[in-house]
């Protein structure tokens, strides 16, 4: 029993069975399936329900779910095990669009494989502070994007409705000229039908959204986010820093006294 928790509590073994469970849903993305790969499938599931109980036993179930890592395993182990039950369940009794919902479930699993990234923490650490610091800029670029989806369903419903017809044709419309894909599309269809004087205008109009929407406003918003990405590493640099000068004035002054006492 010492052998088999020890095994389950092996995060390279466990890495192992994460990455053989990627590669069996893989396969049956793709189509392949037979016997052997559902027994390998139920087989790992039955692992990281093993695993979960025993980590239950070894830091009880308040111990187990106060740790992040745990309560996104212990939710996906527990998402898996319906995907299991199923193999067993005659198809003609159960609805199609359930199995796909628990087929898609188990996908979910490689999720597990983020925790054994190298320095993950303090990566999703700092992307929670870029989004503490930042999401007032993102909130007003998501505003703007909103008004002038707006405006654009008012003005051009009509001429382009495969990209206006409704507010949130409008909306998506607007934030694909912002991340500048295929933004000339969008103008150049509503110029085709208009006069040659309006499609200038709406050249020039699409143009100054694209520059101030997409190329100044997401750079804006990149240069912001990173910055507060790696804000925390700066501090990180500055502390050692001021730690470094402290022992260095520590020295110097311990240098002064040896001078003081020799002479």
């Amino acid at each position: 029993m010492d052998r088999l928790k020890n095994l389950l509590l092996n995060e390279k073994f466990i890495f192992s069975i994460i990455l053989l469970n990627a590669i069996i849903i893989f396969l049956q993305a793709s189509n392949v399936d037979n016997i052997w790969i559902q027994i390998i499938d139920v087989a790992c599931t039955l692992i990281f329900t093993m695993e979960m109980i025993t980590k239950h036993v070894e830091y009880g179930v308040k111990g187990y779910w106060s740790s992040g890592w745990n309560r996104l395993d212990g939710i996906l182990v527990i998402l898996s095990i319906p995907s299991v039950i199923a193999l067993f369940v005659p198809e003609h009794l159960m609805d199609l669009s359930f199995l796909m919902v628990l087929r898609l479930l188990r996908t979910l699993r490689f999720l597990r494989v983020l925790h054994f990234f190298p320095n993950f923490d303090q990566i999703a650490k700092g992307f929670k502070l870029a989004v503490k610091q930042s999401y007032g800029i993102l909130l007003c670029f998501l505003v703007l994007i909103i008004v002038f989806g707006l405006v654009n369903c008012s003005l051009f419903k009509d001429i382009a409705p495969a990209y206006f017809a409704t507010p949130l044709d409008s909306i998506y419309s607007v934030f694909r000229i912002c991340t500048v894909e295929g933004w000339y599309d969008i103008p150049d269809t509503i110029a085709a039908a208009t006069s040659p004087a309006i499609g200038r205008i709406v050249r020039f109009y699409f143009c100054l959204l694209l520059v101030f929407g997409g190329i100044i406003g997401m750079s804006f918003i990149n240069s912001v986010f990173v910055d507060a990405m790696v804000a925390d590493n700066n501090d990180d640099v500055l502390k050692k820093l001021d730690d470094l000068e402290k022992k260095i004035d520590e020295l110097l002054k311990e240098k002064e006294k040896n001078e003081i006492l020799k002479d």
